[in-house]
């Protein structure tokens, strides 16, 4: 999902590996927490690389949950099944599809992080825990962007989360599923309006066979080949990533 931030990340490893090797000559110890002169606390490489490994873990839920890939995602989920094709595109290509339209949807915010958050803790402005704090403001603009206020309120109401002044004072374990709900519906208000113009040619088939007595036959042997004709003939590929980009204000 960042791919700016991991290679930073990994720069960043590469670029302490020499004092590491040195301080293995004179041993070093496993985890240490140091407090620097301007009193923030400094973690030690061994425990840097730990939280980073600890990071990794969650990043398929983040992929998931706090970027456009959900509704990218259903969408086209959706838009296989109305057009009646169980395995094509298969899940493999959709999914592809969905992550380079998720990593394209959401570089302004990647760069954002990667220019505010990765660069100056590679170059040793910032400790551990600032740099999360600077690089979740950006997904958090992102996210508040995309979340409507009625799911906020209502979490904030679950949650027994007083009110807050500021956008920023939101904690994420608020924020996080607020924006998820909030996906889902855009999504399925989206494949909803996909639907129809599928739903409209089975119908029509239906109803022409019926008329010609051959209720034997299904519906949709007949109906396939025009939902798909008519799917190429109008770009349909092109509206609907257009459509997805343009969801989300690209």
């Amino acid at each position: 999902m960042l791919p700016r931030l991991l290679s930073s990340a990994l720069l960043g490893l590469i670029a302490v590996m020499p004092s590491v090797g040195w301080a293995a000559d004179v041993g070093i110890p496993a985890v240490t927490v140091t407090t620097g002169e301007d009193g923030q606390d400094n973690y030690s490489v061994t425990l840097q690389i730990l939280i980073l490994m600890t990071m990794l873990t969650f990043l398929p839920a983040m992929v998931m949950m706090m970027t456009s890939f959900a509704r990218i995602i259903i969408v086209f989920a959706i838009l296989r099944q109305a057009l009646g094709l169980q395995q094509t595109p298969s899940n493999q290509i959709m999914v592809g599809m969905a992550m380079f339209l998720t990593l394209f949807i959401m570089s302004p915010v990647l760069d954002k992080v990667y220019v505010e958050a990765v660069q100056p803790y590679v170059n040793e402005e910032r400790g551990v825990l600032e740099t999360l704090q600077v690089a979740s403001g950006p997904f958090r603009e992102f996210m508040m962007l995309q979340t409507r206020e009625s799911d906020l309120d209502l979490f904030m109401r679950i949650s027994n989360t007083p009110a807050v002044e500021t956008a920023d004072q939101i904690p994420f374990t608020v924020l996080v599923p607020a924006f998820v709900t909030s996906e889902l519906k855009t999504a399925f208000q989206i494949g909803f309006m996909l639907f129809i113009p599928f739903l409209v040619i089975d119908l029509v088939v239906a109803s022409v066979l019926m008329a010609m007595g051959m209720m034997m036959l299904s519906p949709i042997i007949i109906s396939l080949p025009f939902k798909i004709m008519l799917f190429v003939l109008v770009d349909g590929w092109a509206l609907v990533i257009g459509t997805l980009a343009a969801s989300f204000g690209i």
